[in-house]
């Protein structure tokens, strides 16, 4: 009797055993197969890249690298001496071409009275010249507007929010038209791209909110799931216009699961922190989320 007490014992506490090592391998498997949560994560933010309307000589630069600047804001001007003389041409053009004008319409309500003592030749003549002047007015017109324009744009300023990234730009550079002279990150798209395997996509829902932490910090940061990507790009596939796709054979026993971009947007910074952009973190959908999840 005795001796089956103790048999009896040792095979409880093997299936003690058993079953915790059970229930830990069903946590692990849970914890990093199914649960929503990643440590490849980033910050992320729309870079602007900041290019003059007008090509010409930087006069004056008015912001410092790494500069926080408000949507408006001055950051650098070419030098609009240039640009003044051309307005100034622009506008005596368009002068002379307003009263040119003026001298046409005189014209032709003149000779139109006269249409009893004067030729039709004649009348229809001074009609094309007082549609031409017409034309050649609204032609200096609108060289007066672009002219007027180049001045306005001989200052560049901020597109929105942001931040000045990596500024070499200093006065006396030339800076060319439609080229780039400056980088300005847009704080208002600050946001975290978190890429979660596609066993873990069932358990995210858009709206759902996120904790975010970072490396050797001990605040949090608050979010929720903003989109989760519609597609990937397929590395095996190779595709060529008028043929049948190329695929690329396998023979790998274990098949790796894809990584799904979701973006994440940023409800709440704590005071003090900043949020840089290319820094690495580690997100996690909320457990009220995954209750969420289960009843939909």
């Amino acid at each position: 009797m005795k001796r089956l007490l103790i048999l009896a014992g040792r095979l409880l506490v093997t299936l003690v055993f058993v079953a915790a090592a059970a229930a830990v391998a069903y946590w692990l498997w849970d914890r990093y197969m199914l649960e929503p949560w990643t440590r490849d994560a980033r910050i992320r933010a729309d870079v602007i890249t900041v290019a003059p309307d007008v090509s010409g000589l930087v006069s004056e630069v008015n912001v410092k690298d790494n500069a926080v600047v408000k949507k408006g804001e001055l950051l650098f001007r070419i030098d609009p001496e240039r640009f003044t003389l051309a307005l100034d041409k622009a506008e005596a053009a368009l002068d002379a071409a307003r009263s040119a004008l003026d001298q046409a319409r005189r014209d032709d309500a003149r000779f139109s009275q006269l249409a009893n003592v004067t030729s039709q030749q004649k009348i229809e003549e001074t009609h094309a010249a007082r549609d031409k002047a017409e034309a050649d007015f609204r032609i200096a017109a609108a060289a007066r507007n672009v002219a007027k324009l180049d001045l306005d744009r001989s200052e560049v300023r901020a597109p929105a929010n942001g931040i000045v990234s990596n500024l070499s730009l200093r006065p006396g550079d030339y800076v060319m038209a439609g080229k780039g002279a400056l980088a300005l990150i847009d704080t208002d798209s600050i946001r975290v791209e978190g890429y979660f395997e596609e066993t873990k996509l069932p358990r995210i829902q858009v709206g759902a909110p996120v904790t975010i932490t970072f490396p050797g910090q001990s605040v949090t940061v608050r979010g929720h799931v903003e989109s989760i990507a519609g597609g990937i790009h397929d590395r095996e596939r190779s595709e060529v216009e008028g043929s049948l796709a190329n695929v690329n054979p396998t023979f790998t026993w274990v098949r790796l699961a894809q990584r799904v971009p979701v973006r994440i947007a940023v409800d709440l910074v704590p005071d003090g922190m900043r949020l840089v952009v290319g820094m690495t973190a580690t997100v996690s959908v909320e457990p009220q989320s995954l209750k969420t999840a289960g009843k939909s």
